[in-house]
């Protein structure tokens, strides 16, 4: 998978995944994401994103997460 608008650079956020060109990490979108409940919003607050960095912030964390069952007690 080719991911062109997430870095990795030790230099910038301790090596997190950022979004290209920002300090705004992956796990910072996916807040922002879970938070806001309007998406013209969230580009409104943040005029850094645009809809195809959140979806390739999206496809990093969903490739980051191990493919694997667990069962949840509630």
């Amino acid at each position: 998978m080719t991911l062109e608008r997430i870095s990795i650079d030790p230099a910038v956020m301790n090596g997190q995944p950022c979004i290209r060109g920002t300090r705004l990490t992956v796990k910072r979108v996916l807040h922002i994401l879970a938070r806001y409940r309007d998406r013209g919003e969230i580009l409104k607050d943040y005029p850094r994103l645009d809809e195809e960095s959140i979806r390739e912030a999206l496809l990093y964390a969903a490739a980051s997460v191990e493919d694997r069952t667990e069962e949840l007690s509630y």
